[in-house]
């Protein structure tokens, strides 16, 4: 048996200021988009335009979904990004004004912070030593 991660899930309140958020401040690419049954919209992104793996924003639609948009987690890390330049992602993302909750952290394993996505979700950019 072969198992993977597909998708984690967004509750949003909105798809494309949602998409907008994510592809100026975490460089994702939209994956797939396609509505199904309900007028329900299918808003995947990924971090690359061949990832199986990404998020997928959905849309918050009654009011128990609403006061869930941001705390999924209950203000741990909803997802971690790994890349390979870590100081330089730290920069964009200050330069965009997205919320820091942790300033960047070097250790010898590993350089890392934490900041919030648009709704509040708690996001860790770590950048592993070799």
């Amino acid at each position: 048996m072969q198992n993977k991660l597909g998708r984690i899930i967004i509750l949003v309140d909105d798809y494309d200021k949602a998409l907008k958020f994510y592809e100026t401040n975490f460089f994702c690419k939209k994956i797939f988009d396609s509505e199904g049954p309900n007028d329900q919209r299918y808003l995947h992104v990924g971090f690359s335009d061949h990832d199986s793996i990404g998020i997928w924003f959905l849309l918050a639609d009654n009011d128990e979904q609403k006061n869930k948009i941001g705390k999924q987690t209950a203000g741990q890390p909803t997802f971690v990004i790994y890349t390979d330049a870590c100081e330089k992602f730290y920069d964009h993302i200050k330069i965009n004004e997205v919320t820091i909750v942790e300033e960047l952290v070097s250790t010898p394993q590993s350089k890392f912070f934490h900041c919030l996505d648009l709704y509040g979700n708690r996001i860790t950019i770590v950048e592993l030593n070799s």
